[in-house]
């Protein structure tokens, strides 16, 4: 993930942040190592993230996690402000991460800036 273009979040079993790469520090307006241990809920709400209409979106109805809870893949449209102030509207998918043996190890999440 560190070699792509697009920015991408990986969450594990119990919803920690445990990564995301250069692509998404650009987004979210701040580094991996500068966000520390913080949960993909938290990081969410420091983004206030919304619909495309303004309206406000919960962890709860965002790709990561229905992704997350209901361990399915979903994509969406939606709004977030980045820790730089910078507004953005974004193409969302998140699927969850399992193992050969079936076990949930996590989630994923892929986005994409929308002009």
């Amino acid at each position: 993930a560190s070699t792509l273009a697009a920015p991408i979040y990986v969450a594990d079993a119990g919803g920690t942040l445990v990564y995301f790469n250069e692509a998404a520090e650009r987004i979210g307006g701040r580094s991996f190592a500068e966000a520390g241990k913080i949960s993909i809920r938290q990081w969410a709400q420091l983004l206030r993230p919304r619909r495309v209409d303004g309206a406000p979106l919960q962890h709860e109805e965002m790709p990561g996690g229905i992704a997350l809870s209901e361990r399915r893949p979903t994509h969406a449209r939606l709004r977030i402000t980045g820790l730089d102030g910078v507004e953005r509207e974004l193409a969302t998918t998140a699927f969850p991460l399992f193992g050969p043996d079936g076990a949930f190890h996590g989630i994923m999440v892929i986005f994409w800036e929308q002009e």
